[in-house]
């Protein structure tokens, strides 16, 4: 059982880590291609290859397992780092145009986490997203020693089917991600809601698996097809994982019977109605309302000064103080034709536009 406490941990090193993976690295996320370090050559670079991997582990300030987790496989730790990297990508992006749009700096990320907001239960289903995500593609692509492509021996039809390519490899990742997120049980309701969140972003992944095939045969008579199983993209996890954040369920706790143990529940209200439903395991959950994040306050520095889009989303972002209209000259590409071959050619239309910006 992965503990509600630990997952904290592992997502405030999540959000923070941005830090010093560097602005361009964050701005644009890594490709996954980047070599972790040059190809040995002698003992002393072999060392110091050794030492470069050792040192991201230890920058990482990971729990003991965690650290020896990452020390014992030179492509971990550079994985860790891209789903660091692409989860807190996908969470701003996902959140762009709302009030929230996804603020992990200092003291902002720090006491969000202290509570058990929806913002906060995105973040936690986001980043056990990404984290397992990217272990399954680092996988695939070989650069992890202790794992390699997805066998996926259940494919119907293997006469037909025969397996190829270069499968996604989700079983090694499930497995890794529940090792190094494992530790006793914690039965406080925050630590089953922030596991539950957790296992929302692990249940995504694993329903947006997909086979893709490619046919074999005289004249494409596809007599035989190569397959191998993909993860979509984690782009579109997110937008799903965003779609369950506005359906998020609000629950307490209440005691199983049976067991004796902690659950999840709806609410307890004096006359509850029909939309306190019982969570199931792919609906995210929270425990408290969120605060509107309007103004600057501990949990975000406002929307004061923020870019909205007239007509969409100004009223809601502005919250009701208005916005202010500032037009500018812009220079863009415009009627692009294709030439043969092969290249776009564009002419440079200059026009005039307006921003808007939230009053203060």
């Amino acid at each position: 059982m992965l503990d509600g406490h630990l997952l904290q941990g592992w997502l405030a090193l999540a959000l923070v880590a941005l830090a010093w993976i560097g602005p361009t690295a964050a701005y644009f996320g890594l490709t996954g291609t980047e070599p972790l370090t040059i190809l040995p050559l002698t003992s002393e670079t072999e060392e110091a290859a050794v030492k470069a991997y050792y040192k991201v582990c230890d920058r990482l300030k990971l729990e003991r397992k965690q650290r020896r987790m990452c020390r014992r496989d030179p492509g971990v730790a550079e994985t860790l780092v891209e789903a660091i990297s692409s989860s807190a990508l996908e969470c701003q992006y996902q959140f762009r145009f709302e009030r929230w749009n996804c603020t992990l700096e200092g003291r902002y990320r720090t006491n969000l986490l202290q509570n058990g907001y929806k913002e906060t239960a995105f973040l936690y289903a986001i980043s056990s997203a990404g984290l397992t995500h990217a272990v399954a593609k680092a996988c695939s692509a070989g650069r992890m020693e202790r794992c390699t492509c997805d066998e996926a021996p259940d494919l119907e039809n293997r006469e037909a089917w025969q397996w190829g390519g270069c499968g996604d490899n989700l079983k090694y990742s499930n497995k890794f991600v529940k090792d190094f997120l494992s530790k006793k049980s914690n039965k406080d309701l925050r630590a089953r809601v922030d596991l539950h969140n957790t296992n929302v972003g692990i249940r995504v992944i694993k329903s947006g698996v997909e086979t893709t095939c490619k046919c074999h045969g005289v004249s494409g008579s596809c007599t035989v097809r190569t397959c191998w199983r993909q993860l979509a993209p984690l782009h579109e996890i997110a937008k799903q994982l965003k779609q369950k954040y506005e359906t998020s369920l609000k629950v307490g706790s209440t005691t199983n019977e049976a067991t004796g143990e902690g659950d999840i529940s709806p609410p307890k209200k004096p006359n509850p109605g029909p939309s306190d439903q019982i969570p199931r395991t792919t609906d995210l959950t929270y425990i408290d309302d969120s605060p509107n994040f309007c103004r600057m306050s501990k949990y975000s520095p406002g929307t004061t000064g923020r870019k909205c889009y007239k007509d969409k989303n100004c009223e809601s972002m502005c919250c009701g103080r208005g916005y202010n209209t500032q037009s500018r000259v812009v220079t863009k590409p415009c009627q692009c034709q294709v030439r043969w071959c092969c290249y776009v050619e564009c002419k440079q239309c200059t026009q005039r536009e307006e921003v808007y910006t939230c009053k203060g």
